[in-house]
């Protein structure tokens, strides 16, 4: 597997020149960067590091720093190039360095922007660096990184697509391990070596799989439950090259499936093709939910709504791989215009309607000539 930094100087120095235009159209000097995403969108650093603080300071001319343990130091200088390496002893401050750093760098009566939107900048830190620098203009800039992102360049989507492959493997093991007798841990094991022997690295969220007992729980995994005749197993999981996932997710039945099932599959895959058809260019996110919507409608099934029938996908470090603090959807009252060039992690989630269950998720690509599914193993009904 190549290792890090993955892409060449030219692409990070067109996404920092895209950054600093950004800033000085909103007559900013420099921006503070603490979400990991964007920090790895900028320089490259990846690794499992950003538990901890990191301060990307971002000026509109000169050398970038990046505050964070003094620790960090060999992967800092192994991956990145161009960047001002600022470490800290762990009993230090990290808000305190940061200030000093930008006092340092001649910002300490600049006008900044913070993002404020991250779960990577703990309110005490916010606090004091903001209070730290009392002559400094302070802006929300949450979310001017993360727009840039929205849209991935030919080297990201060659990197999606290689994330959709590592998927395809990780999803057919889990297929071709579950049964009657074996048990969810068992299957989560296959999946992680295939995952690994695939090519990919560790995803933002670990893979879902759980059993009948547990379908509706969303954001629960793998447990010592045995799988019996007439479960119900749900999978859910990315495979990741480079940071960009690409998620799937199945339904797999043991031995048989439930009363109601057939026909919810066929009114969920209708719903899936009727998102494929309606993602292009130009038209917005409320109108591709409500093309999901209109074929639940069509089912008798009004009473039925989701927050959303996808979102967007890419970069993407622990705890998700919905790419930051916040999910851009495909929702029902979103007006965000489809790009070419945007990710999606398109679901088709008919759970708990009353007339039976059926799921099924892909990761899809926006095209000139419309929607590309990145991810392949079929749809239909699996049965174990």
């Amino acid at each position: 597997m190549r290792k890090p930094p993955f892409f060449p100087k030219e692409e990070y120095q067109t996404r920092l020149q895209n950054v600093r235009q950004r800033l000085v159209g909103r007559a900013l000097d420099a921006c503070l960067i603490t979400a990991p995403e964007n920090i790895y969108y900028l320089t490259g650093l990846s690794h499992q590091g950003f538990f901890a603080f990191h301060g990307l300071i971002v000026p509109c001319e000169g050398e970038m720093y990046l505050v964070t343990r003094a620790m960090e130091r060999v992967t800092v200088e192994n991956q990145l190039d161009g960047v001002h390496f600022v470490g800290h002893a762990d009993g230090a401050d990290p808000a305190q360095i940061t200030c000093q750093t930008l006092v340092q760098a001649g910002l300490g009566t600049a006008r900044l922007g913070l993002e404020k939107n991250t779960l990577f900048l703990p309110p005490r830190i916010a606090a004091e660096i903001q209070t730290g620098l009392q002559q400094v203009d302070w802006s929300d800039i949450s979310g001017l990184v993360d727009e840039l992102r929205l849209v991935k360049s030919s080297r990201e989507l060659d990197f999606m697509r290689q994330a959709a492959a590592v998927t395809d493997a990780m999803m057919q093991a889990a297929i071709e391990t579950a049964r009657a007798g074996v048990s969810e841990r068992e299957v989560a094991a296959e999946v992680h070596r295939a995952m690994i022997l695939a090519g990919g690295e560790y995803p933002g969220f670990t893979p879902f799989i759980r059993s009948t007992l547990r379908l509706g729980e969303e954001h629960t995994t793998w447990s010592d439950r045995v799988l019996q005749p007439g479960d119900t197993l749900f999978l859910e999981m990315a495979g990741c090259v480079a940071r960009y996932h690409a998620p799937m997710g199945r339904l797999v039945f043991v031995n048989t499936a439930p009363a109601g099932t057939e026909a919810m599959s066929t009114v969920c895959l209708e719903a899936f093709r009727r998102v494929v058809e309606a993602m292009r260019p130009g038209v917005t996110a409320a109108q591709v939910y409500q093309a999901w919507q209109d074929r639940v409608d069509e089912a008798g099934l009004r009473h039925y709504r989701r927050h959303h029938c996808g979102y967007l996908v890419g970069i993407g470090f622990p705890p998700s791989w919905v790419g930051g603090s916040m999910v851009v959807g495909l929702r029902h009252d979103s007006p965000m215009k489809l790009q070419i060039g945007m990710t999606f992690h398109l679901l088709s989630w008919l759970m708990g309607a009353g007339q039976g269950d059926y799921f099924v998720s892909d990761t899809a690509v926006l095209t000139e000539t419309g929607c590309e599914v990145l991810t392949t193993v079929p749809q239909h009904q699996q049965f174990v």
